[in-house]
C-alpha cells in the first residue's frame, strides 16, 4: 500500500484527528510490500538501500556553509517554508558576508552552541525584513500542507508528522518545526522581539521542545555537527565564554548558491512522502535487528530524523 498523504487545512484538521485512528495509521505504515518481502535489518540499512526516486535534491539556496577556525565546515539546511522572513534575512546576511570575523560565543552543555557578533555593535546590512512571534508557526489555513502523519503520540502537540522533508508538530491552526538535536534557531531578546537571524544557535543536547513556538526555527545542521558539539564548554553564565576563554572565530558563512560550482556542497534528503520513508519510520519505532529483544512500538518525533546524504 502506498503511503497515505493528507492535505491538511484548518477546517479539516478536526475531522482528520477524529476519524483517522492511530491504529489505522499503524496499519498504513506496516503494510509496505518492501518490508514484507525483504525487511532490512536496521533503519540505516534501509536508508542505504533506498532507491533514487526516494530522494530529493536540497536547493543550493537552502544550504548555508559556515567555516570556522581551522577550516572545519558546518553545513546548515535552511527551512524557508516554515520561517520565510528569518531565512530571507539569513540569506541577506550571508550574501553581505556579515558573519565573517564574528565568532561562536556560547557553548552550553546539553543545550546549544550560539554564534554571532559578540560586541552586538556590528552594523546590519540593508534589506533585512521585520520579524514577529507570528513567524514561529505556519498557519494551516493559508496553504495546503502535504503531510505524512506520524501515528505516535507527542507530549508537546496534538499531532505530528512530516512535511516536505521536515518533522512538524501541529494543532488545529498551524504547523511548526520542533527543537530537535542539530536544529538551528534564532537568538532573540524578550518578546515581542523575534530576532533578525543574525544571532543563531544549534541544539547540541536533548531536544528542548519547550522552546517550540517561542523561538524561530530556521533549519538544521546536516554536515559537520561534530565541529559544534565537541567544542569546549563555556564557563560563564548560560555557557557563554568568559574574557579569559577563547571564542571560536568564524572565517566565513556563505550560501552554497554563491560558491563556485566546484566547491559547492550538494545534498539530498529523503522524500517524506515516499514508501522508503514510511518503512524507515516503522523501523525506527520497531527495532527488530539482532541487538533488540523488545521493540519500543513508538518513536519520538525528534528520534526519527529525516535522512540526508551527500548527493551521489
Amino acid at each position: 500500500m502506498a503511503v497515505a498523504l493528507y492535505f491538511i487545512r484548518r477546517s479539516l484538521f478536526h475531522d482528520w484527528m477524529t476519524h483517522i485512528h492511530r491504529a489505522a495509521l499503524l496499519a498504513i505504515l506496516s503494510a509496505s510490500p518492501v518490508l514484507a518481502a525483504d525487511p532490512p535489518a536496521t533503519p540505516a540499512a534501509l536508508v542505504a538501500q533506498a532507491p533514487g526516486e526516494a530522494w530529493r535534491a536540497v536547493p543550493p539556496d537552502d544550504l548555508l556553509v559556515m567555516t570556522i577556525e581551522g577550516g572545519a565546515q558546518v553545513v546548515i539546511q535552511l527551512a524557508p517554508m516554515f520561517s520565510p522572513r528569518h531565512v530571507g534575512n539569513i540569506r541577506v546576511l550571508a550574501q553581505a558576508h556579515w558573519w565573517d570575523g564574528t565568532s561562536i560565543n556560547r557553548v552550553q552543555d546539553n543545550y546549544v552552541v550560539q554564534w554571532g557578533d559578540a560586541t552586538e555593535k556590528k552594523p546590519m546590512p540593508p534589506g533585512l525584513s521585520a520579524t514577529s512571534p507570528d513567524d514561529y508557526r505556519l498557519p494551516i489555513a493559508t496553504r495546503r500542507l502535504q503531510v505524512t502523519p506520524s501515528p505516535y503520540p507527542d507530549p508537546y502537540a496534538p499531532a505530528t508528522g512530516f512535511v516536505g522533508g521536515w518533522p512538524v508538530a501541529m494543532d488545529g491552526d498551524a504547523a511548526w518545526l520542533p527543537h530537535c538535536y542539530g536544529f538551528v534557531g534564532v537568538g532573540r531578546n524578550l518578546s515581542p522581539d523575534a530576532g533578525t537571524g543574525a544571532e543563531l544557535y544549534a541544539v547540541i543536547g536533548q531536544a528542548p521542545r519547550q522552546l517550540d513556538r517561542n523561538i524561530a526555527v530556521v533549519g538544521r545542521v546536516i554536515a559537520g555537527m561534530a565541529h559544534l558539539s565537541s567544542l569546549p564548554r563555556g564557563s560563564g553564565e548560560l555557557g557563554f565564554y568568559t574574557p579569559q576563554e577563547h571564542p571560536v572565530p568564524i572565517l566565513s558563512v556563505r550560501l552554497a548558491s554563491d560558491m563556485p560550482a566546484a566547491q559547492r556542497p550538494q545534498f539530498q534528503q529523503m522524500d517524506t512522502g515516499s514508501r522508503s520513508f514510511a518503512d524507515y519510520l516503522r523501523l525506527r519505532a520497531n527495532r527488530k535487528d539482532d541487538f533488540y529483544d523488545r521493540p519500543a512500538g513508538g518513536v519520538d518525533l525528534c528520534n526519527a530524523p529525516v535522512p540526508v546524504r551527500p548527493a551521489p
